[in-house]
């Protein structure tokens, strides 16, 4: 694998690919996130290799640790992303280490499915790591939070024969949902390698741009992509007090290619705190293991799972996501026997008339470590 150096002609030798890359000589210190040893850092996310993808029933407990970012500057310039691989750094959990105060986003829904959103802090009942929380700090009905979206789009060959609409309907989806000074959003289109076609930016014009540069072809390297958006985009960019972050996910879920597993992507969508929806691009008309996968992902991010078979489908997925966007609850509270010790703590909220209201939440977060 050939990486192009504006710079320098340097040459460096890795995994017996020969690469060139200005980015390491723009990285001054990296500190490990603990990913697998086969992650070994590398210049620019790879292009070639399979790895088999381990599926674990739960996040696993991690001890990864990262240090704290420096604030991204929003640039319409479209940075050369990473290796998923690469020992990165990001600050993880969104939890303020002072007050101990987790905050977390949830949607309801009736047992129909239909959205509830004039319910009370007394409906719910909230449990950090298997115990009651401490004191509710806020609770809220949220409709107006801004917002930060990334739209991560399959273009590998395997969704060739319905990408152009489904490209029309992701822009559709962000000039509906992405308000100017407001929202900001960021484009990504992955095959064997995720490629940033437009950063984070609140003109739709753009960002329908950087839509349409997208062209399908190659194998499918989710987990690397979706490890990639939260981290190196996501984690990187500055909030100005609360704010909601959701990945946007279009695909037929079969990953072939990538260098992360499932597992560690799901961990770094939950240290980002993005709820993450699915769309499945599969058109066989029943469920296959790639349709799982998204279950998977979009269940253990508080998100959802649309399984749109007919292609006029696509835009009406689109379109829950836009009305879930305005309509969901936020909660800020203070967790029992915290510690700042890296380990994944469990969230569960329930409401208390379980038989008439369903939660969806992330299922958990990191703890930072001092």
């Amino acid at each position: 694998m050939h990486m192009k150096n504006g710079a320098r002609g340097t040459t460096i030798k890795m995994n017996g690919f020969l690469s060139k890359s200005s980015f390491l000589f723009a990285v001054a210190a990296i500190l490990p996130l603990a990913a697998p040893a086969r992650l070994a850092a590398q210049a620019a996310v790879p292009s070639t290799g399979s790895s088999a993808q381990s599926a674990q029933a739960a996040p696993a407990n991690s001890a990864s640790q990262a240090s704290s970012p420096s604030a991204n500057q929003n640039s319409d310039q479209n940075s050369a992303p990473q290796d998923p691989g690469d020992q990165g750094t990001a600050e993880i959990p969104k939890i303020r280490v002072g007050t101990n105060e987790v905050n977390v986003v949830f949607t309801v829904t009736d047992k129909h499915g239909k959205r509830v959103t004039d319910l009370k802090q007394n409906d719910f009942r909230i449990v950090d790591d298997n115990k009651p929380v401490v004191e509710i700090r806020s609770f809220r009905a949220e409709a107006n939070l801004p917002l930060q979206v990334g739209l991560l789009i399959d273009a590998s060959s395997s969704v060739r024969d319905r990408f152009k609409f489904e490209q029309e309907a992701a822009i559709e989806f962000l000039n509906q949902t992405v308000r100017k000074r407001y929202d900001s959003a960021f484009v990504v289109g992955f095959d064997a390698t995720p490629e940033v076609t437009q950063n984070f930016t609140d003109d739709t014009a753009k960002l329908d741009q950087g839509v349409r540069e997208l062209r399908p072809g190659g194998g499918t390297a989710l987990y690397d992509a979706l490890y990639y958006a939260c981290r190196d985009k996501l984690l990187k960019e500055a909030q100005n007090g609360p704010t909601r972050r959701a990945i946007i996910l279009l695909s037929d879920g079969d990953d072939n290619q990538s260098h992360v597993t499932r597992e560690e992507s799901i961990e770094m969508a939950q240290r980002a705190e993005a709820i993450v929806y699915a769309i499945s691009t599969n058109v066989s008309g029943t469920k296959g293991p790639g349709d799982k996968v998204l279950e998977r992902i979009a269940d253990a991010t508080g998100g959802r799972a649309f399984f749109p078979f007919q292609i006029r489908e696509v835009a009406n997925a689109f379109a829950e996501i836009q009305d879930e966007l305005r309509s969901q609850y936020a909660v800020s509270y203070k967790p029992a026997d915290f510690k700042t010790d890296g380990r994944f703590r469990t969230i569960e909220i329930v409401a208390n008339d379980r038989k008439t209201f369903r939660v969806r939440a992330r299922r958990g977060y990191y703890s930072p470590v001092r």
